[in-house]
């Protein structure tokens, strides 16, 4: 059997903070393949919109804003329209309105149909985000769910930038609220998913035990 693009692909979901972008990127060093963020395609948008005071909450204006946009998602940096946005996706009116953006199905459909020409071109990957698994690539050749407890995500927020920690658990737990109940692509675990708990688990773990299961289908798939 052959692994197509498609297949040749690590899936990896789960909500914010559980370690996705760490991992996915350890994964992807450790093996020599395409990493995406795909989280960072919806910020982007997000940032964009929010550029040009546009309302959030106009479904159609936003999901061409999608479509029409020059967007760019690297390792390590993000470029909308020409303008380096790295840094700025990253901020506190970003995250707490991205959710907003990443439910508009207008939207999902346009990053959907970018991350998987993404895939195509680059013979696969490790891609992460929230629907990858279940709707993105279903048939990807490794689904994997991370999770942790929203305390614990909330710690790991704040040991990077600062903040209440009670008050970001807060947040986080609202944003799983929207993002697993949304009506278009909610955050959710595949039923074929492996389901790894970060909390109390190292990244070289995590990413071992990712490295062994992704050769081991690999054997299997080209048996």
């Amino acid at each position: 059997m052959v692994i197509g693009p498609q297949q040749r692909v690590i899936a990896i979901d789960g909500p914010a903070g559980a370690g996705k972008s760490t991992i996915a990127k350890a994964l992807s060093a450790r093996l020599g393949m395409k990493y995406l963020d795909t989280g960072a395609m919806y910020r982007a948008v997000t940032f964009e919109a929010m550029l040009r005071d546009l309302d959030l909450d106009d479904s159609d204006h936003i999901a061409q804003l999608a479509i029409d946009c020059d967007l760019h998602v690297g390792l390590d940096r993000v470029i909308i329209n020409g303008h380096d946005v790295t840094t700025a996706i990253r901020q506190t009116d970003v995250t707490a309105n991205v959710s907003k953006v990443a439910s508009n199905s207008g939207v999902r459909k346009e990053m959907r149909i970018r991350q998987q020409e993404w895939a195509t071109t680059h013979g696969g990957g490790v891609i992460e985000g929230r629907d990858i698994s279940t709707v993105v690539f279903p048939e990807a050749i490794l689904k994997v769910f991370l999770t942790a407890s929203p305390h614990i995500r909330a710690q790991r927020r704040v040991d990077q930038n600062g903040g209440n920690v009670f008050e970001i658990a807060a947040a986080i737990e609202q944003r799983d609220l929207i993002d697993s109940t949304r009506s278009d692509s909610p955050l959710a675990e595949s039923s074929d998913s492996i389901v790894i708990d970060t909390g109390n688990r190292s990244i070289d773990e995590v990413v071992d035990e990712l490295e062994t299961m992704f050769v081991l289908r690999m054997i299997d798939g080209n048996s």
